[in-house]
């Protein structure tokens, strides 16, 4: 049986708040959530067997965070495909990956393109992806995935990256797709 997905009336009135996750060492963990993305404790205690600890960027929000002890260390495969953060400059997305690269057990950090943002992506010390980008002012068809040199200008970055996303099916500007989506997602009629 399929189901008719609820129809919303407004962008607002079912928003994605926050998430929680297991870990093995908890105080590893929030240490590197506070120092390297600059997350604040809001909260810390047991919740019977497992100790949680609250994080949040956002004073409007007790938490975007949860980290909970008691994620097995035999477990061979993580759940977690990423964890993402929107920057606004190209500025704050290359001391974001300065930061990182000198934070102890990060690793697998590397820089790329999808047209529609620059990425830069690496793995905190117990292996669970994080994507820190800045969205483009274009839209594409995904996945797509081309390296890009964080080093060079802005202007250089940007022209590098509208050539991709240009180079796609369906390539048209944030503005027009975000249009077609509030529309599909049955927030303006047509």
């Amino acid at each position: 049986m399929t189901r008719t997905p609820i129809q919303l009336k407004y962008q607002n009135d079912l928003v994605f708040s926050h998430i929680g996750f297991y870990v093995q060492d908890l105080d590893r963990m929030a240490l590197f959530y506070t120092e390297v993305m600059g997350f604040v404790q809001t909260d810390r205690g047991d919740l019977g067997q497992v100790q949680l600890v609250f994080l949040s960027r956002d004073p409007t929000e007790h938490h975007q965070l949860v980290l909970a002890s008691g994620k097995p260390s035999s477990l061979n495969f993580n759940p977690i495909n990423q964890l993402s953060f929107r920057v606004r400059s190209l500025d704050m997305l290359r001391r974001m990956k300065k930061y990182a690269s000198e934070a102890d057990g990060v690793h697998e950090l590397f820089c790329v393109t999808h047209g529609n943002a620059v990425s830069i992506y690496f793995r905190d010390p117990e292996g669970n992806r994080i994507e820190i980008f800045m969205d483009t002012p274009w839209y594409c068809e995904q996945p797509l995935r081309e390296p890009i040199d964080l080093d060079l200008s802005d202007e250089e970055i940007m022209q590098r990256a509208e050539s991709i996303a240009r180079s796609q099916p369906n390539f048209q500007t944030r503005e027009s797709w975000q249009n077609a989506m509030r529309v599909r997602m049955g927030y303006i009629d047509d």
